[in-house]
């Protein structure tokens, strides 16, 4: 996930300090993405300031605790560059928590199980889909909303695979269940219970 580069873009606007850009960047990309942890960030400041993507210069405080400031260098922002220059693939692939659970629904051959992982998903997608438009609906910022279209647009993708998958394996009757069910093992041979014959000597 590239928040490094989310955080070399928030200190290409100026030096900033830990809590300072904890602020924003939840300020930047809205509710939708959930709070930056604090210590995640450290890490993440930490790494970028050995690899020389940034400096970090402590500054006195009167009262409080000094003040670690971080400022973007010259290669941090030929990283930015790159890092903005390049086309962005999915992070995972096409490898998916919920077509696994379709996957292993469908071997089993049980339409009630397919049903049950469907619905169930189904139902999953149209709670954050409302909560997705409400959020959109409050964001006066552009960019947050278009954020926030964007996560939608992900959403009703889900549900178009959801009733996918209740068209192709439940449209006929189970007939296509009956032909994805996993194959039953077959029964242990003498060989398999027993084990291999020792050679004698």
């Amino acid at each position: 996930m590239a928040i490094q580069h989310a955080v070399l873009a928030l200190l290409a606007g100026g030096p900033s300090y830990g809590y300072e850009l904890k602020g924003a960047f939840e300020e930047a990309v809205g509710p939708q993405w959930g709070p930056l942890n604090i210590g995640h960030l450290y890490q993440i400041l930490d790494r970028l300031s050995r690899d020389g993507l940034v400096v970090a210069e402590r500054q006195p405080q009167p009262v409080k605790p000094d003040r670690v400031v971080y400022e973007i260098t010259p290669e941090g922002r030929a990283e930015l560059a790159r890092w903005l220059g390049e086309p962005s693939p999915r992070s995972g692939g096409f490898r998916d928590d919920f077509f696994l659970k379709v996957t292993a629904a469908a071997r089993s051959g049980e339409p009630a199980t397919v049903r049950t992982v469907l619905g169930n998903q189904r139902g999953h997608l149209m709670r954050e889909l409302r909560n997705l438009d409400g959020l959109r609906r409050r964001a006066d910022d552009p960019v947050v909303g278009l954020l926030l279209s964007a996560a939608s647009r992900h959403v009703e993708a889900d549900l178009a695979f959801v009733d996918d998958a209740e068209q192709v394996l439940l449209a006929d009757d189970g007939a296509a269940l009956a032909r994805l069910r996993a194959p039953r093992s077959e029964a242990a041979s003498p060989e398999r219970e027993t084990g291999p014959t020792r050679a004698a000597g």
